[in-house]
């Protein structure tokens, strides 16, 4: 398998399955997304996220510096997630460029802090 085979591949894997991990890290949960979060993942990505909500951490940390493309819907559940976590803290850590720009553009990154790494985001007071 050549490599643009082999990132198509990783393109389509991520697409279907964006969530690449989820860990508890002092009263925080980090969430690594990778890929396309879009309409076709929102669900799976909605479960992820309210499970993590379920869990009542101080913070959830979203880890987007896998993420290529984030879109109206998957906007959209993370405000639906913020709304669910009691604190309302949820912080947006490492994005790309272009989600960057979906961020700025979506005046999302005006209600949710954005940080250039989780550790900043976890060392963050508010």
């Amino acid at each position: 398998m050549g490599r643009a085979e082999e990132d198509a591949e990783r393109r389509r894997r991520l697409r279907e399955q964006p969530v690449i991990a989820v860990e508890e890290r002092g009263d925080a949960v980090v969430v690594r997304l990778g890929g396309e979060l879009d309409l076709y993942n929102a669900p799976l990505l909605r479960e992820t996220l309210l499970d993590a909500c379920g869990r009542s951490p101080g913070r959830i940390v979203l880890d987007l510096s896998e993420v290529e493309f984030i879109d109206s819907t998957a906007l959209g559940v993370v405000i639906e997630a913020r709304a669910s976590l009691e604190s309302r803290r949820v912080l947006l850590a490492s994005p790309a460029i272009d989600v960057r720009r979906a961020l700025k553009v979506s005046g999302i990154d005006r209600h949710l802090p954005v940080h250039d790494s989780v550790e900043s985001a976890l060392a963050a007071s508010s």
